[in-house]
């Protein structure tokens, strides 16, 4: 058994837990106003009834009376014209109808009693529920600003996580890009230096046009040399050959 309600105070706290989450003040509180509405119409109604059944004992006691008038009317009639039989019988019933208007008479006055404690237990009624639906309103008022107040702070909370978010994603981009380029700048440093071959190929293509563009001049330079000693040597050979053979020839024109 301990075991039992143990899980049923667990799971009652449960359930007006969740009951507390979903439920919205504002509405129960209409409702409670529409109740007493309700009981105040009840009231009123109970009023409405007490006061017809009064009206509708005074009616029947006006009849009476009415009868009872004309019964003794007829019990003078009937003594005038000597009929004592017959106003003897007009007494008797003028009688009973006098008993009937007390009865009435004691009916009407418990419910003229009851009518009067309903209306004023309905007034004091209709001032609770009037002091009831102020109240209401004013609380329905406070707690819809309660409730705007909250959801701006958790808009507002939730924008500052959000920008938080923003800040760290920043941030990391930041460091990434410082990153990126401190990188960049140390391949760029050892590619200069030599550290580290340029494996495109560009920049040796480049290097080897400039190489040769430098190396042309000295190169011709170099081979205008060579050309200017050949032709001093083999020339000059060339030239005392001819002056031999020219003096040969003197010789045998001589």
């Amino acid at each position: 058994m301990g075991l039992l309600r143990r899980f049923s105070n667990i799971f009652r706290a449960k359930a007006n837990k969740v009951l507390d989450k979903a439920e919205d003040p504002r509405e129960a509180l209409d409702l409670s106003y529409e109740r007493q509405l309700e009981m105040l119409q009840k009231m009123r109604r109970g009023v409405a009834d007490v006061a017809t059944s009064r009206k509708r004992i005074e009616l029947q006691a006006q009849q009476l009376q009415a009868t009872a008038a004309k019964l003794e009317g007829q019990a003078r009639q009937a003594v005038a014209q000597n009929r004592e039989d017959l106003a003897r019988e007009a007494l008797t019933r003028r009688e009973g109808l006098a008993t009937e208007l007390a009865s009435l008479q004691s009916q009407h006055d418990q419910l003229r009693a009851e009518e009067a404690k309903l209306v004023e237990a309905s007034r004091r009624l209709e001032t609770k529920v009037q002091a009831f639906r102020t109240r209401k309103e004013t609380i329905k008022a406070t707690y819809t600003a309660a409730e705007a107040q909250t959801r701006v702070g958790e808009a507002i909370s939730g924008i500052s996580e959000e920008m938080g978010d923003v800040g760290m994603t920043v941030q990391r981009a930041e460091d990434k890009v410082a990153q990126l380029q401190a990188r960049a700048g140390a391949i760029d440093e050892l590619m200069a230096s030599g550290a580290i071959e340029d494996l495109t190929g560009t920049e040796d293509r480049l290097q080897a046009e400039l190489d040769r563009g430098a190396s042309g001049p000295a190169v011709e330079a170099e081979l205008a040399r060579l050309r200017g000693e050949l032709g001093s040597g083999p020339g000059g050979g060339r030239g005392q050959l001819t002056a031999g053979d020219g003096d040969g020839d003197g010789e045998a024109r001589k």
